[in-house]
């Protein structure tokens, strides 16, 4: 394990070169890693370690969508394809890859398999952190840690098959057997890391948490929103307000960000645009920061647990799932995205039919925005 220097404090790190694929397939090589759920991380980290050599199986509910997606990605039923149960009995290591509302509902039958010696392996440290609410409380002979990839599962995968990997924090519980640690890092160079850092369940599902609220989903949408409304309320047009407050962001600026740092996309922009993005990020920061307290708070006292356990366990959730994500979708905002999209120079050939000379701008983006989105893009714009 190595300590490097993240800001001026030194933290604990494991990389691919003191921790070779080699290494995590030896460590592995007596293992069946049996990876129960196949939605929303489970094919990137199961397909992931296929691909890396390791014996993993998926466990799923027989004749679902998903167990239907399994057998198209490759998996054979009978020999690494089955029902839960008896991936559940066949597993060494088990990944309790399911959602954190389904993870609830399943236990049960999960304990009954949690033998002697086994590992369980999470990606979210929800379950064991608020066993409370969940009652997720893994017996003392097993195993029990995590691997928390610091994205979606289509992008540990995508990352993956570009040779490149997705940073994942660890954590271990409970080591029962003394191999934990080997175990843990083992997995975690085999679904895919770029390298692993330390963490607890506590921290990881705090900070998950937090983030998904925060900026990484619910606070930038919020901020997409003021924005576009205040330039639309100014008179400034759909398109305009769009591209200035979403398309220059995740198309020309936050690659840079990603390349090298917010200074470097600062010192890639106009001297106007420094000036202006210097005077005010620290007003933005002071103005957010109680509210980014609030949802800390929120989350430490288990209420953003308890609603979101609450929330997902209704047998409409997925109906009423839908309905948020269409009004999100239908919005003006996002429907103008729709359209900057399709004029994007790539997108072009299949998204533009031909327009004749005297159509106006306005009627090109009124035929585009009607123009119907697969289920799987939309997925990804909201």
């Amino acid at each position: 394990m190595a300590k490097l220097n993240f800001g001026g404090v030194e933290e604990n790190v494991v990389t691919r070169e003191e921790f070779p694929l080699s290494k995590a397939q030896e460590v592995l090589k007596n293992e069946t890693v049996a990876v129960i759920g196949y939605g929303v991380q489970g094919p990137g980290q199961a397909l992931n370690q296929r691909d890396n050599g390791i014996n993993v199986i998926v466990g799923q509910r027989k004749n679902s969508k998903t167990w239907d997606k399994a057998i198209a990605d490759g998996f054979v039923p009978g020999e690494t394809l089955f029902e839960i149960e008896e991936a559940l009995q066949r597993g060494t290591i088990i990944c309790y890859l399911l959602s954190d509302a389904a993870q609830i509902a399943l236990w049960p039958t999960v304990q009954k398999y949690l033998t002697p010696g086994k590992a369980l392996y999470f990606s979210h440290g929800f379950g064991v952190t608020f066993n409370e609410q969940t009652g997720i409380v893994p017996p003392k002979e097993v195993d029990v840690f995590l691997v928390a990839p610091k994205g979606s599962g289509t992008s540990l995968r995508r990352m993956f098959l570009q040779g490149r990997g997705l940073n994942s924090s660890y954590a271990i519980y409970q080591d029962a057997t003394g191999r934990a640690f080997e175990r843990v890092i083992a997995l975690g160079i085999a679904v895919g890391s770029g390298y692993l850092f330390e963490t607890d369940f506590k921290k990881e599902v705090y900070s998950d948490l937090t983030g998904e609220r925060g900026t990484l989903m619910g606070a930038i949408q919020g901020i997409f929103a003021a924005q576009y409304q205040v330039l639309r309320e100014r008179g400034h047009s759909p398109s305009e307000a769009f591209n200035e407050t979403v398309e220059e962001l995740t198309q020309s600026l936050m690659p840079l960000v990603a390349e090298n740092g917010m200074d470097w996309m600062y010192a890639n922009c106009s001297t106007t645009a420094q000036r202006g993005a210097l005077d005010w990020w620290k007003k933005f920061r002071d103005a957010t920061a109680p509210v980014f307290n609030e949802l800390y708070d929120s989350v430490a006292a288990g209420k953003e647990s308890q609603r979101s356990i609450e929330s997902n366990s209704k047998t409409d959730y997925r109906e009423k799932l839908e309905e948020e994500l269409k009004e999100l979708r239908e919005s003006e905002l996002w429907q103008a995205g729709k359209t900057v999209r399709s004029l994007r120079p790539e997108n072009q050939t299949k998204k533009i039919s031909p327009v004749k000379p005297a159509a106006s701008i306005k009627e090109v983006f009124s035929k585009l925005v009607k123009q119907p989105e697969s289920t799987e893009e939309k997925q990804y714009l909201v």
